[in-house]
């Protein structure tokens, strides 16, 4: 299995030559494919840079910081200790099993990508969605050991048809039925939480936060007002109980 930053940078020099056209749904991730700096090694450099535009990766790859100049600095390459792969499948006439699945699975991504079994932590189905959990600390992986980033690179790859094997497909049938998946995600564990600021929160994420502050104004402005309420008919209870104890004196 070719390294993750090798395989992004052999792509890049593909489409600048014009030499090989993407699926027409393909697509790309939040920052999309970009030229990486790669060691000798063919791991990914921490710091990778668009131009002036700087910011630093996991050993996926993958930005874990704000974009910043060309001073930002990246002290070491975070390793990405767990990935999670979550497909949702399309409907099918022949229903499928947890365990049929997770053999299934086990199989490629041993076979295929020659992925030692002990770093695939589970196979997970909840109709109708698959989640394969990866997992690989610095302590578990040897120096001959594949990478469960490259792993999840050639997977997502294969499932979205556009394979890195372009003379062997993968063929995903199950009891004679081809699993077709309508949306595939991949989320990344760092050993190190990234390091994001509020600015860099997608849209969506923004607009959850703003309603739950203004939910809670809401309910203090609320709370407030019936203790005012309260307070005023307390206070003209008093102010008739004296008046009435003043008339009863007289």
């Amino acid at each position: 299995v070719t390294s993750k930053c090798l395989l992004m940078k052999a792509e890049v020099t593909r489409s600048k030559s014009g030499r090989r056209e993407k699926p027409k749904d393909a697509f790309e991730d939040t920052d999309g494919l970009y030229d990486p700096e790669c060691e000798n090694t063919g791991v990914f450099k921490a710091k990778q840079c668009n131009g002036s535009t700087c910011w630093c990766v996991n050993t996926a790859g993958v930005r874990r910081t704000d974009k910043h100049d060309a001073d930002l600095k990246c002290n070491q390459l975070v390793r990405t200790m767990w990935i999670i792969i979550e497909m949702k499948h399309a409907e099918r006439n022949t229903p499928l099993t947890a365990e049929s699945l997770k053999k299934f699975f086990r199989e490629i991504i041993t076979s295929r990508y020659m992925l030692d079994g002990r770093y695939i932590a589970s196979v997970l189905y909840e109709k109708p969605y698959i989640t394969i959990d990866l997992k690989q600390n610095s302590s578990d992986k040897s120096s001959g050991d594949v990478d469960i980033a490259d792993v999840a690179y050639y997977f997502e790859k294969d499932v979205k048809g556009d394979s890195i094997f372009h003379s062997n497909n993968l063929n995903m049938s199950i009891d004679n039925e081809r699993l077709e998946f309508e949306k595939t995600v991949v989320y990344y564990v760092d050993e190190i939480a990234p390091e994001f600021s509020m600015k860099s929160l997608t849209p969506g994420l923004i607009a959850v936060i703003v309603v739950i502050i203004v939910a809670a104004v809401a309910a203090i402005v609320v709370l407030v007002l019936t203790r005012r309420r309260k307070g005023k008919y307390v206070k003209a209870e008093v102010k008739e109980m004296n008046e009435m104890h003043r008339g009863l004196n007289a």
